[in-house]
């Protein structure tokens, strides 16, 4: 079943937005089904700038930071649920734990894409923002084409894109991927969950918090456009934005990465996410 964002966050968040404190950025898809989502702002900036990219969040005695908020798991997260009529888990497969995705386990071939890693740093909101170590991550996404693995080809085997590490003594993870494409009804994102350690990341009824990803509209406009093998992800992010999309139409602010180039040709995205541990 999907798991919906809660009415309370997306009530707080027009409260703020209507009092000028809320700041809304950007971007996310997939393309083979349709992940019922959405947020209400595009933009054109080009890293994001709100509470969710990180950048506004401090630690020590006395910070205060804001809990991401719920989201949908979507019909495609291959962790013990059962969506879409199936309940694959690859969570329990061997391997599963690691931090390069872009091909499926026990493979040596990996998705095509535009290179990208992604730092994920969680924090605790109920301790001063402290970073928490030993939480485990499990992040998921569509490919260029906007496809998610294991239910494309129904083979649990076929699992590039997924993966689950555990938080360093700094709270963060990084992942090795690639960029995700724009697939029709989405703005661009990726999917993750958090548990409270790695042996309790084997089933989402284990997971405490279940939330996405968005990235800015007019970094990935910039790579689609130069990337022939996101051509589909053109058209699709042309007719999409965070006002139509229905996971992120009531604001990014906590979930909006930052984005930069790397001098390798690939880019590297950040973002700090809060939750009350």
């Amino acid at each position: 079943m999907e798991r919906t964002a809660p009415t309370s966050r997306r009530l707080a968040l027009s409260a703020l937005s209507s009092l000028g404190l809320t700041s809304l950025l950007g971007c996310g898809g997939s393309g083979s089904g349709s992940d019922t989502e959405a947020d209400a702002s595009d933009t054109t900036t080009t890293t994001g700038t709100g509470s969710g990219s990180g950048t506004g969040t401090t630690t020590g005695a006395g910070a205060t930071c804001s809990v991401a908020p719920d989201e949908t798991a979507g019909p495609y997260p291959a962790d013990g649920s059962t969506v879409s009529n199936n309940s694959y888990n690859v969570l329990t497969l061997s391997g599963i734990v690691r931090s390069d995705i872009r091909s499926s386990i026990g493979s040596s071939t990996q998705v095509g894409g535009v290179p990208l890693t992604i730092a994920i740093t969680l924090t605790n909101a109920s301790a001063s923002c402290a970073p928490l170590a030993g939480y485990a991550i499990y992040l998921w996404h569509c490919t260029q084409d906007g496809n998610y693995s294991v239910y494309t080809t129904s083979n649990i085997a076929d699992n590039h894109l997924r993966g689950v590490q555990a938080t360093d003594t700094n709270g963060t993870v990084t992942f090795t991927t690639v960029v995700p494409g724009c697939y029709a009804g989405r703005m661009p994102h990726m999917h993750l969950e958090v548990y409270p350690s790695l042996a309790a990341a084997s089933n989402a009824r284990n997971a405490i918090k279940t939330t996405q990803l968005a990235f800015p509209t007019a970094v990935l406009s910039s790579i689609y456009n130069a990337n022939a093998g996101y051509s589909a992800s053109v058209r699709n992010l042309a007719s999409m934005s965070f006002a139509t999309d229905n996971v992120f139409s009531d604001g990014t602010d906590l979930e909006m990465t930052t984005v930069q180039a790397n001098s390798d040709g690939g880019y590297a995205a950040s973002i700090t996410l809060s939750i009350a541990a």
